[in-house]
Formats: structure tokens, C-alpha cells, sequence
């Protein structure tokens, strides 16, 4: 085992990773676990197994990601919206073009 300089071990890079059960983070974006493990399958949510037996945890981090996400897609959808509800008149002026007789 390697000691840093005070003698104690030093951090792994996991040692500041917080693991939540799916329950938790189902309670946390209001959704079911079933959503919650399909987010985990499709990788828009880190998780992995741990323990023996070993179960699913998700980690923390992961969900500030994921709604920072669902937030930035959010926002453009209703920018999206916002230019496709914008009408001709508005954007070139109410003028009838004349009719060909």
C-alpha cells in the first residue's frame, strides 16, 4: 500500500463519489424506478453495481447532469417554438401582394 506523506491513504478518485439507490433517485426527479433504471440503460444516468448481492446505485453527480441537460433542452425547445410561432405578417409587415388580373 502507498502513504502519502502524513501516513494516510491517499483519496481514491472515487472517494468523493456519492451513490444513491434508484428509489432515492426516483423520489428526487419525481419519477418511478422503472424510469429511473431505463435512464441508466440508455447512460443518461451513471449507475452501477455494487455489493454482494450486488445492486444498482446511481451516482450523485449524474442526476445534477442530467437535469442541467433537461434543462438546456427545455430551453430549446421553446426557443424552437417561439421562431415556428412567429407568423409572416409579423416578421415582413401586413401588406396584401396585389392580384393578378
Amino acid at each position: 500500500m502507498v502513504r502519502g506523506d502524513n501516513g494516510a491513504m491517499p483519496d481514491s478518485p472515487t472517494s468523493d463519489v456519492r451513490l444513491l439507490a434508484p428509489a432515492q433517485v426516483a423520489e428526487i426527479l419525481g419519477v418511478t424506478v422503472d424510469e429511473v433504471m431505463s435512464l441508466v440503460e440508455h447512460r443518461r444516468l451513471r449507475g452501477l453495481r455494487v455489493g454482494s448481492p450486488a445492486r444498482w446505485r446511481v451516482e450523485e453527480a449524474s442526476i445534477a447532469e442530467y437535469l442541467d441537460e433537461q434543462a438546456e433542452e427545455a430551453r430549446r425547445i421553446a426557443l424552437w417554438r417561439q421562431s415556428n410561432e412567429a407568423s409572416f405578417p409579423e416578421l415582413w409587415g401586413t401588406g396584401v401582394l396585389p392580384q393578378a388580373d
